[in-house]
């Protein structure tokens, strides 16, 4: 595992976005520990959750609970051989659920201080590791929205701050309200979805960590069996072209393209088998080259 910098915290270059152990369609409780545990043997230091990670009929929260106990149950030693000392919980609040499945905003400044409070008593923690306002929310502005941010972090009910789904402009701003303790953003960005690379760059100018969720959207989950890839998968030939030659999944190649987008990527791709987190983490030893670089960044 490769190492890179959220902040002042080292972390593994490939995290685990824990959102598919937790919503709808979730695999039962021993496979989602399984692949947990299963990232921490592999390395990944770094955990993506969020309060509003459960299915419609369950309770705010579940996602977090489930990490918690990953973390309480894992017997190894990781790839440091610390257990899980090193381990960073990324948290966010802000958004919750329907009872029909929907997503709904909350970023009043009484809510989130809750939401954070919440959580922090749920990961058994006296202070959140990372804590992300998980979008912003339209009615109420942003700039009081990050003031609880930064209240929290006054309070230390968190560590440090992070901030999801935002433009640039938001960008500028949260990094004024909350100076070097804004530290990271998380965008949806993949080969399917590129529309965050003024985010992206942005993030390399001000040394903000840049996560990537659902950074595997919109390429196959096919076997390596050359031709039937392609077909199936055709807006992304590349990476299956290169996944062939190189005898690695083309998600594996997903992972090590936004990689090398730039030194403060660090996808948080998901997972609900431990096989699927294995074959990402070893994605963090992947080095592309210029001539497969090329090819992937025309698709």
């Amino acid at each position: 595992m490769r190492y890179r910098m959220l902040g002042d915290v080292r972390v593994g270059a490939i995290g685990l976005g824990a959102m598919p152990l937790s919503i709808e369609g979730r695999p039962d409780e021993a496979r989602a520990l399984a692949t947990v545990h299963a990232a921490l043997d592999a390395g990944v230091t770094l955990l993506d959750t969020a309060d509003s990670y459960y299915p419609p009929d369950g309770e705010p929260g579940e996602g977090e609970l489930l990490v918690a106990r990953a973390l309480a149950t894992y017997g190894g030693r990781g790839q440091g051989g610390s257990g899980t000392d090193g381990v960073l919980v990324a948290t966010k609040g802000g958004r919750g659920r329907t009872a029909d499945g929907d997503w709904t905003i909350d970023g009043r400044p009484a809510h989130l201080r809750r939401a954070a409070e919440a959580s922090a008593r749920r990961l058994g923690v006296e202070a959140i590791g990372l804590y992300q306002l998980h979008k912003p929310d339209p009615a109420v502005p942003y700039a009081e929205s990050l003031g609880a941010l930064r209240e929290l972090l006054d309070a230390g009910t968190i560590r440090l701050a992070g901030i999801s789904n935002v433009d640039v402009a938001q960008i500028r701003l949260a990094r004024e309200i909350l100076g070097d303790r804004l530290v990271s953003v998380q965008n949806q960005y993949s080969p399917a979805v590129r529309n965050s690379e003024a985010e992206l760059r942005l993030c390399a100018e001000l040394g903000l960590a840049f996560m990537p969720w659902s950074p595997l959207g919109g390429i196959s989950r096919s076997s390596l069996d050359g031709a039937s890839a392609l077909e199936a998968d055709p807006a992304f030939g590349g990476f299956h072209r290169v996944a062939r030659a190189r005898g690695v999944s083309p998600q594996r190649v997903a992972l090590a393209w936004l990689l090398a987008r730039s030194e403060t990527v660090l996808p948080i791709p998901g997972a609900s088998r431990p096989e699927t987190v294995r074959d990402s983490a070893a994605a963090a030893e992947l080095v592309l080259d210029a001539r497969e670089l090329a090819e992937l960044d025309v698709q």
